[in-house]
């Protein structure tokens, strides 16, 4: 039987119990998983090993958590934008102007926010490394157009999303998305919780476990998934650099566990407001849930309802009970759901990637164990 730490609420013992049986049966190496309900972080667990070294997953375990990272970076633009200092009608252009070049004068925030800018990928050539050069990543973005009509569809922007934003929050700002995250959302809850991670958290860092499989095997190079996965080739070995810590790359960079992605998360499941101190007003967290997207993304290929950087819920894909409910997840199984209505936020975070990018049952386990409970 897994061992299995932290504090967990008896009334989510289920929750506790579908992570020990992940352990148990080898779907996962390594794990976190916390759950915050009505103000109160009720479930704090981890488990298993950070290598096959058998070194165990501690309290203070962080790791590369992927896509999750986009709810966060989406936060700080819903933040922006509750303040009145974003506009996400607007067009990208009027922050941003170097991005009118090729047609895209009339793209405006919501479609980065959406995935439906056209722009999943990049058109010139791109190594790893040049996701670490911001001014490169940018700069290419603004000069090329896009590849459909931008509003019109979702096509997941899978790394593409994070520069897009994150220069939007930088213009409007002056700060780079790290550093306004760190000094604007994650300092002030003290959530352990980074976009470019400093030298001080190394000895700590867990490394992914690669998926069997990539993400484009059997694909045809010139489709738009390819296009969009393919430049840069990014192995999932790539997170284990210290290159990639340090640099921003604010859709699939974050480092964290599940304690810190439900801490910062449980800001739109709670109204806005966490510990007295208050981030977003209830029509900001409610702006979330403004459809921008329905029906089958042109990367992705499955059906889904896209909000304001989250997925929403939705038929096709019914992530809660409640109407109000918004989720992400990352590339390998990572996953974050916030319940608007239930005031419930869940976040699962592993070592072993699974196959793709739309999740597995690890983490939709967790998920429907912490609704039976509140829902018992």
């Amino acid at each position: 039987m897994a061992d299995i730490q932290g504090q967990c609420d008896e009334r989510f013992s289920d929750v506790r119990d579908v992570l020990a049986a992940n352990l148990d049966r080898g779907a996962d190496v390594g794990a976190s998983v916390a759950v915050v309900h009505e103000g109160r972080q009720v479930v704090d667990i981890w488990g298993g090993t950070i290598d096959d070294d058998g070194t165990p997953w501690a309290e203070d375990t962080i790791i590369n958590v992927w896509s999750t990272t986009k709810t966060m970076t989406a936060l700080c633009a819903l933040i922006l934008a509750d303040r009145g200092e974003l506009d996400l009608h607007a067009p990208v252009a009027t922050y941003w102007p170097e991005f009118a070049a090729e047609g895209k004068e009339a793209v405006e925030v919501r479609h980065l926010l959406g995935h439906t800018a056209g722009l999943s990928g990049w058109q010139e050539p791109m190594e790893v490394a040049d996701l670490y050069d911001w001014d490169k990543a940018t700069a290419r973005l603004a000069a090329q157009a896009p590849w459909w009509e931008p509003g019109t569809a979702s096509g997941y922007h899978a790394v593409t999303q994070g520069y897009l934003v994150g220069e939007v929050i930088r213009r409007v700002s002056g700060k780079t998305v790290g550093a306004f995250f760190a000094e604007e959302v994650a300092g002030p809850l003290g959530a352990d919780f980074h976009i470019g991670t400093g030298p001080e958290h190394d000895h700590r860092v867990a490394r992914v476990i690669p998926p069997p499989a990539a993400i484009t095997d059997g694909l045809d190079p010139e489709s738009i998934v390819a296009r969009t996965f393919t430049n840069p080739v990014m192995p999932a070995e790539a997170s284990w650099d210290e290159a990639w810590r340090r640099a921003e790359i604010p859709a699939a960079g974050g480092h964290g566990n599940a304690r810190s992605v439900a801490r910062v998360q449980s800001v739109l499941s709670h109204g806005g407001e966490i510990d007295g101190i208050r981030f977003l007003s209830d029509a900001g967290c409610n702006t979330v849930l403004e459809e921008q997207a329905k029906g089958t993304d042109l990367v992705l290929g499955v059906p889904l309802c896209l909000g304001m950087g989250y997925g929403i819920n939705s038929p096709e894909l019914p992530i809660s009970p409640n109407p109000r409910a918004c989720f992400w997840g990352g590339w390998g199984g990572s996953i974050v759901v916030n319940d608007l209505d239930a005031k419930l936020t869940v976040a699962f975070v592993m070592n072993r990637m699974g196959e793709g990018t739309t999740g597995d049952d690890r983490g939709i386990g967790i998920v429907l164990a912490a609704f039976m409970a509140i829902m018992s």
